[in-house]
Order: structure tokens, then sequence, then C-alpha cells
């Protein structure tokens, strides 16, 4: 028994500086309504999302990731490619948009955490999406890392322009990477999830749709949606959350923050948090002290910040198990959180 607890506390300790996700969860699937690991059991993803690229290029950068993963718990990043807004857009300066989004691909496979590849508009730029993701998928395919975001947020779009536009993508990403995850929007910035579940893409797998929710704004209704398309077999993944109201600034309504996490806890939905940025609203996590690569101190964490690495903390609970041997329950060890 002495043994067996020394040996559980000395492989404890050496997990604690790994964290490994990728290593432990492997290729990601859908099955059902569930996003799932390489042995077919529930996986829920939590992280940080970026800010647009375009605008706050220095955080993009394999330092910032891994502060993330240490210091955040997180086990996923969310790299947002600025389309169209400011003079580094992809738009604008394409070599230099794929150098960003590619530093925080890397830092997520050095890492050994998932990271999302975000093309990050709210407009359907199809020839321009397809030669992205045509290059991404090539480049990165063959890594269990990687999730691709089709379209962030589609906003006047119908779901059927939506859906003829994801399909094209899809088809060229699938050419090169037949597995990954890919995640699709849906219309009114990712709330109409109604849509897609009465009218889903088919012929692919692996394929799940985005419902993003600013808490002070949207209330139980959107829930209720986002149930109702789950049971009518929609795969959902919360891309993108937070606590404040839908501008992105506003106080922040812990309870009903609480109230969509504690839903989606229970339904085992990843959940992403927006975003790592620096400008002056609520939903921009740091203050302009903190430094590009990370090691950021508490007066460089805004209100939004602070909580959101304390729900990372609280939910992503490492997994242990795997580092114990087989027999670790008969031998009367306890794992503590």
């Amino acid at each position: 028994m002495k043994y067996g607890r020394v040996l559980a506390v000395a492989f404890v300790f050496v997990f604690s500086f790994s964290n490994a996700q990728v290593e432990t969860h492997g290729n990601l699937s859908v099955n059902g309504t569930q996003l799932v690991n390489k042995n077919k059991k529930p996986v829920v993803l939590r992280g940080m999302s970026f800010g647009w690229h375009s605008m706050w290029p220095r955080f993009y950068n394999k330092k910032a990731v891994s502060w993330l993963r240490k210091d955040f718990n997180c086990n996923i990043v969310r790299a947002a490619l600025g389309v169209e807004l400011g003079e580094y857009s992809y738009m604008k300066n394409p070599e230099f948009s794929k150098e960003k989004i590619e530093a925080v691909i890397k830092g997520a496979i050095k890492e050994d955490i998932y990271v999302i590849v975000d093309w990050h508009t709210h407009n359907i730029n199809l020839k321009e999406a397809k030669e992205f993701f045509a290059e991404i998928s090539k480049k990165y395919g063959n890594y269990p890392n990687i999730i691709y975001e089709v379209f962030n947020e589609p906003d006047y779009e119908t779901w059927a322009e939506v859906k003829a536009y994801s399909e094209e993508i899809i088809k060229v990403i699938r050419e090169n990477d037949p597995d990954n995850i890919i995640l699709v929007g849906s219309p009114h910035w990712d709330q109409d999830v109604d849509l897609p579940a009465s009218d889903p893409i088919l012929g692919y797998d692996n394929i799940m749709y985005t419902m993003h929710f600013y808490a002070a704004t949207h209330g139980k209704e959107l829930r209720d949606k986002t149930d109702a398309a789950i049971k009518k077999g929609l795969p959902i993944f919360i891309s993108e959350s937070a606590g404040m109201e839908a501008s992105g600034d506003g106080p922040l309504n812990y309870q009903a923050w609480q109230e969509y996490i504690d839903w989606m806890e229970e339904r085992k939905l990843s959940w992403i948090v927006w975003s790592v940025s620096d400008k002056d609203e609520t939903c921009s996590i740091l203050y302009k002290s903190a430094k590009s690569g990370g090691k950021w101190k508490n007066k460089d964490l805004k209100e939004s910040g602070v909580k959101a690495r304390e729900y990372f903390k609280k939910y992503n609970q490492w997994t242990y198990e795997r580092y114990l041997p087989s027999n670790w329950k008969e031998t009367g060890y306890r794992l503590k959180d």
C-alpha cells in the first residue's frame, strides 16, 4: 500500500507537467451528437479563442499558446483568422495572415492540445476560403490536433447559402484530410441551429455545427433551441461564448454565464471563450500591460480573464488514470483533483 501511494504521487507529479491531451484522446470523431476520442469515449474541449489575428497579431505565437495550456489549463485554442477586418487581414495580406495562424497551429501541436482554425468573417468569400483551407488541410491535415471552422457567424445569409458554401469548403478539406472535425456555422450569428437541424449536410462524417452565446444577452430560449436541434440529431460545438452582452461589452452576468456552463457540462458540449486580446471592452481578457508571449500576472487580466481562467482550472481536470498501473483501484489509490 505504501509503495502504491508513493507510485501514484510520482505519476501524478509527472503528469502535472505534461498535461497531455492529443496524445491521450487522439483523433476525434462524432458519434451521434457527441464528440468522442479515439476510444469512442465522450470528450469535452474547453479553451480560449484568440481575437482577430489582424487586430491583435502580437498574441499569435507559440509562447502565448503554451501559457494558455499551462496557466489556464486550456486543452484547446482557437485561431481567429481575420478575413476582412484591418490592414493585416487575409484579404490584404494573406502571407502575414497565414504566418500568424500557423504560429498558433504549431504551438498547439507542440503543446499537445487541439486547435480550431477559424475563418473569422460574417460574409461568404468562397474563392479565398477554398484556397486557404486547401493549403492548411494539406499542410496539417495529418495532425489529429486540427479542427476546421469554415464560417464564423454568418449574419444575414440564408441557411441554403451557408450550406452550399460549407459543402464546397468541406469537399476541399476532405480531399486532404478525411477525418478531422469540421465546424459549420448557421445564420443569425450562429443562433439559428434549428435550420441545419432540419436540413443537415449529408455525405460527410465528423461534421459539427457551431452555436455562439453571450450570456448577458442570450437566455434560456437559445438553450432550448439548441436542445431541440440536438434532439433532432445535430452535433453542437460552442466555438465562441462569454459572460457579457453580445456586443462584447457591458458587465459580466455571472449567474447567466454559470447557467450556460452548467447546461454545457451536463450535455458534454465543448466550449470556447472569447477572446485573447487587449481591446478596451469586457470580452477582451487582457489589459495593454499583458506581454505578447503569456506569463500574464493577475494585474494583466481583466475580470473576464480572471473568471475564464477560474472556469478552465475547475472544469479541465486532467486525467491521471492513464499514468497509473492497470490495477490502481485495487491498490487503494485515491486520486485528488
